[in-house]
């Protein structure tokens, strides 16, 4: 069996079975990743139990247990998930050393079903970027070249599944977190409705809009680890009680009759020649597949990213304010700290320990919710987002999913933005307005740029409407033409 190219279900049988043992397959991927990481970055920390949870899985079989649809298969976490006896940094220095004492839901599901955790993954500080370079780890790499960055938050999980140094992956989704780098590194990439994935035990970055996903190598397994991980949680008021569909099972390439929506707004070339060449090419293989295709107009797109922005920030500068060097996590070495004030206290600590991109957000934030500018800022951004979302529910009415393109460029070399945020923020402009109005997104890959970098398709649907976005997006991948090709690192 070819590892590098097996799929959820072929080695979740193959172990079930005794063709393969957990602890061989886990064996593969840890030395692979550990031998390929210096070059890329992708991990922050190695799971040192996990052969023997391997073997674990492995004695559950041969006791004759009914193990789950994952038994076996390796997974690789974002280090903005929590994980029971792993460190758990968000990628950011006020966390090291924290260790949690229990599993984030999604974390906890997945063991239940079988998988095997060998690691955490690098990401943005606080999933606070789009390209990986805000990582207190150092910037992580994209397979397909070295020089170019991953994308992010979920830099390290786009990376480390691209290389199949693992399986699957984990990411988050705050504005694109997990569509962006699976574009930029020619992986699929699904973000669930908002409510379908428990966040507890998920590091918070902006409440109203984080959500965790599967990034694979391929739809059918995205579909899998879907069903595993969605579900209501008692530890997570805002988890939806709908019940989970067979999203795996119910997957078909026949989209003939199915209506494909249009932006207006997203149509006037805000893409460059390489990302609108793959859109033209994968609308055109819609086309032939009898899809429909339809034009929507959703006029709110427009001020997405300032709102976005707004939103995130004023939300995160909320969330982060438990950093504080008391309770766990990073303290200040200053020499005199013991005789700071305890505002002082604080902020010789946050300052050390946060990011410039971290505290641009937190500033940016506390500014929208402070006293005199909270109706003007905050509120009045979620009152638009609001209308935004009444715009998405009535253009649904006249198809069935959203086509756009994922980002306005393939992946960028490493530096290129780091030094302009304004820039780095605009190649959101297509995705964040799924989260603001609480939508199911994804990415499948479906071409190469000029540079030879993988560009992905986006895929929309409304609130708890994933299958219909998992089929359009297996009908693609039946076809794509970045199908079997691999990056350079193989």
């Amino acid at each position: 069996m070819n590892l590098l190219t097996a799929t959820f279900y072929d080695i979740s049988t193959a172990v079930k079975a005794k063709k393969i043992s957990a602890v061989e397959v886990t064996n593969f991927f840890l030395t692979r990743a550990e031998k390929l990481n210096p070059t890329l970055n992708a991990f922050t920390h190695f799971n040192k139990n996990a052969v023997i949870d391997a073997q674990k899985i492995d004695a559950e079989i041969i006791a004759g247990k009914n193990l789950g649809p994952l038994a076996g298969v390796v997974f690789g976490i974002k280090d903005m998930l929590c994980t029971k006896g792993m460190p758990t940094t968000a990628g950011s220095k006020i966390l090291q050393g924290f260790i949690p004492p229990c599993d984030a839901t999604v974390v906890a599901r997945l063991k239940n079903a079988g998988a095997i955790i060998i690691g955490k993954l690098n990401q943005d500080e606080f999933a606070m970027g789009s390209s990986n370079e805000t990582s207190y780890y150092g910037n992580c790499k994209n397979p397909w070249n070295i020089d170019y960055v991953p994308g992010g938050s979920s830099g390290g999980s786009a990376s480390a599944q691209s290389a199949r140094l693992t399986m699957g992956t984990i990411g988050t989704d705050t504005g694109g977190s997990i569509r962006q780098p699976s574009s930029f590194c020619g992986i699929v990439g699904i973000k669930p409705t908002y409510g379908r994935v428990s966040r507890y035990g998920i590091i918070a970055y902006a409440s109203s809009l984080d959500q965790a996903g599967p990034m694979t190598s391929t739809v059918t397994d995205a579909a899998l680890a879907l069903e595993v991980i969605c579900g209501v949680d008692e530890h997570d008021s805002t988890t939806s009680n709908k019940s989970v569909d067979l999203f795996s099972k119910n997957l078909t390439t026949n989209i003939k009759g199915l209506k494909i929506g249009l932006i207006k707004e997203f149509m006037a070339g805000q893409s460059d020649a390489d990302v609108e060449k793959v859109f033209s090419s994968a609308l055109e293989t819609l086309k032939k597949m009898g899809a429909e295709i339809v034009e929507v107009s959703i006029p709110l797109t427009e001020f997405a990213v300032p709102m976005y922005y707004l939103i995130s920030a004023s939300e995160a500068s909320s969330n982060l304010a438990r950093y504080d060097g008391v309770k766990y996590g990073y303290r200040s070495e200053f020499q005199n700290l013991s005789s700071l004030a305890l505002d002082d206290f604080y902020g010789q600590t946050r300052a050390e320990g946060f990011g410039p991109e971290v505290q641009r957000r937190i500033m940016l934030g506390t500014y929208c919710l402070s006293a005199g500018f909270v109706d003007a800022y905050y509120n009045k951004a979620c009152q638009v987002r609001r209308l935004l979302k009444n715009q998405y529910i009535e253009a649904f009415k006249k198809c069935d999913v959203i086509f756009s393109p994922v980002t306005t460029t393939p992946a960028f070399k490493i530096g290129e933005k780091s030094e302009d945020p304004l820039k780095m923020y605009l190649n959101d402009i297509f995705t964040t307005s799924t989260n603001l109005a609480g939508l199911a997104g994804m990415s499948v890959p479906f071409g190469l740029s000029s540079k030879n970098l993988p560009i992905g398709v986006q895929l929309t649907s409304a609130p708890f409407q994933e299958q219909k976005i998992l089929n359009v997006a297996l009908a693609l991948e039946s076809v794509s033409p970045v199908e079997g090709k691999t990056p350079n690192v193989y």
